[in-house]
């Protein structure tokens, strides 16, 4: 793009055109005349704040398109890589698997923050080095273990195999991978062979020249020790309750500490079908208790939701989409039909939004006491 084209991008406030500036941007920062001076102190300041701010509104799409862009830029200003981490994971697995801006602390703190998807890439990034090796095995997450065991390049120690061997007589998902992984010593095989199926047997003995004979005669004797060994809250899980709630609240915090989250990303969550994401970021941005927001958000007013609207600074005309959208996500509520639709209109009168904010709270604390 030419600079009179990104200059007319830049002055836009459609949509469209500030999502097209925002990859015209990355496009030009990734040109070969950029080189190392997009990783000087000035320009990745200058750069977080205008990705930042372009980023926060985006749709799905272009955040997907722009973490494929930045999966492998190491000029790539680190907040916004955080960011995109802590996206869904479809936009957050390039970054989570390919980016150099993530240290071993930014992959550590995905692993406690994070939902067990995004456990999972960071155990499988090429070349995990040791410090997040530990992490994951110290949280023994089966899913993200057999993630692990099946990453050839992470940095293992013989202890760290020592540690998974010994958790794949629990995990029955850790035994496949295991008995390929490039690590796997030959005393460690004749510990897995007890556990694992005829297949798995056999290749193990070829892979390592294992004595069947010792090994099966040891296999009979354990044989009701591993049948009734595993434990079913060993098995690989995909979700724990909570985990996306708590990941979404830290996505908030980060985007309000960078001063990024206005009300338009509001309207991004409701479109993306992301309810406690929406109730969470207004909660922040109107300074209001969360319990009073999702208790309002359950209730047949909608012009309590209006009220709290009015206060972060939702334009009248845009409320009706988001009385709309959040009815969709919520089971009809807040209720109150055509006619609480109305009423809510009327919370958008000519007052200031301290105002709008503090008549939000009162009649939520009610609401809550009621």
């Amino acid at each position: 793009m030419s600079s009179e084209s990104l200059l007319d991008l830049a002055k836009s406030r459609q949509p469209a055109d500030r999502e097209r500036l925002l990859l015209a941007i990355a496009d030009l920062c990734d040109s070969p005349f950029a080189g190392e001076a997009m990783k000087s102190t000035g320009i990745q300041a200058l750069l977080s704040s205008i990705f930042m701010s372009l980023v926060v509104e985006a749709e799905r799409e272009i955040r997907h398109r722009l973490s494929q862009k930045l999966a492998a830029a190491d000029w790539a200003p680190n907040a916004l890589v955080n960011v995109l981490a802590l996206d869904d994971i479809e936009i957050a697995r390039p970054i989570i698997s390919q980016s150099p801006v993530l240290k071993d602390l930014d992959l550590v703190r995905l692993l406690v923050e994070a939902t067990i998807e995004h456990q999972i890439e960071v155990a499988r990034r090429p070349r995990l080095s040791g410090a997040v090796v530990s992490a994951i095995l110290q949280q023994a997450e089966p899913a993200v273990l057999t993630a692990l065991a099946g990453n050839p390049t992470a940095e293992l120690s013989p202890a760290d195999m020592e540690e998974l061997v010994e958790a794949s007589r629990q995990i029955a998902a850790l035994r496949t991978p295991l008995s390929q992984h490039p690590k796997l010593t030959g005393q460690l095989a004749k510990r897995l062979y007890l556990w694992v199926g005829l297949a798995l047997r056999q290749g193990l003995a070829e892979r390592f020249r294992l004595d069947v004979t010792v090994l099966d005669e040891a296999l009979a004797a354990s044989m009701s020790e591993a049948q009734h060994g595993v434990s079913n809250d060993a098995l690989p899980r995909t979700a724990r309750e909570g985990e996306r709630e708590a990941m979404e609240q830290r996505l908030i915090d980060k985007l309000h500490s960078a001063g990024q989250l206005r009300p338009g990303y509001l309207i991004r969550a409701l479109r993306e079908g992301r309810l406690g994401l929406f109730s969470g970021a207004l909660a922040v941005l109107g300074r209001f208790d969360a319990n009073h927001v999702q208790a309002t958000i359950d209730s047949d007013r909608p012009e309590l939701l209006a009220l709290a609207c009015a206060a972060v600074g939702i334009d009248r005309s845009v409320f009706p989409d988001i009385l709309d959208m959040t009815r969709k996500l919520n089971n009809g509520r807040p209720g109150g039909g055509a006619e609480g639709a109305r009423k809510a209109s009327v919370a958008f009168a000519p007052v200031s939004a301290e105002v709008a904010g503090a008549a939000f709270r009162q009649a939520a604390r009610a609401l809550s006491h009621a």
